[in-house]
């Protein structure tokens, strides 16, 4: 199974800055679209940012011109800056990327466990 783990998670204060990334492992032959998205609690999961694996991007209205999301191919990771953190960005973070197994060349979504993203007034 192909694993999505999140790291660089934290509190932080309002206007502050964290990186958070994702490492895909497992049999992996190639990955698609990775992204972020987020939840926060009462709320619906929303959409944070997403890459293509050729480097096109797509921001939430909410995260353009202070998040910046990323990818490095060969190890399989994706990261987002967040900067100017806002309170309104707290949520647990999650991962997504659309991957194609090495053992059986099908795309699937998977998803990550989760990082929390506290930020504080």
């Amino acid at each position: 199974q192909v694993q999505l783990v999140e790291s660089g998670g934290g509190s932080v204060q309002a206007g502050g800055s964290l990186r958070l990334s994702c490492a895909a492992s497992g049999s992996i032959f190639g990955i698609g679209v990775m992204g972020w998205f987020r939840q926060a609690p009462g709320r619906q999961r929303e959409l944070v940012a997403l890459i293509t694996s050729g480097g096109t991007t797509n921001y939430a209205d909410s995260s353009k011109g202070r998040f910046t999301i990323s990818r490095d191919n060969a190890k399989n990771t994706v990261y987002l800056q967040m900067n100017n953190l806002k309170p309104e960005d707290t949520a647990v973070y999650y991962c997504r990327a659309s991957v194609i197994g090495a053992t059986a060349p099908a795309l699937a979504e998977y998803w990550g466990q989760g990082t929390q993203v506290t930020v504080s007034s």
